[in-house]
């Protein structure tokens, strides 16, 4: 599948420090932690990954029939909403 980086994605990226080879490598090794099914025009997922020991999440969509993944946006989570593996929402 060929990535693309979607306009947000990379303001975000760029605001937070967060390069493209990150973005690539939580893409290969991550994990899906929560999925959007309903997401239009694809559905999407969450995926937690790490460049180093810093954790990323990746939000993400495939478009199949163009044979493309897009990347919504990036972020580094906060241990404040996240468990200590950034995989599960704290409660409210």
């Amino acid at each position: 599948m060929k990535i693309v980086f979607k306009r947000h994605a990379l303001h975000r990226m760029a605001e937070r420090d967060i390069n493209e080879d990150a973005v690539r490598l939580v893409l290969a090794s991550g994990k899906i932690i929560e999925e959007y099914l309903d997401d239009k025009p694809y559905a999407s997922r969450l995926i937690i990954g790490f460049s180093g020991s810093r954790p990323i999440h990746v939000v993400a969509a495939d478009n199949v029939i163009d044979g493309e993944t897009y990347i919504l946006t990036v972020y580094e989570p906060s241990i404040f909403e996240w468990d200590d593996n950034y995989s599960r929402r704290k409660r409210q």
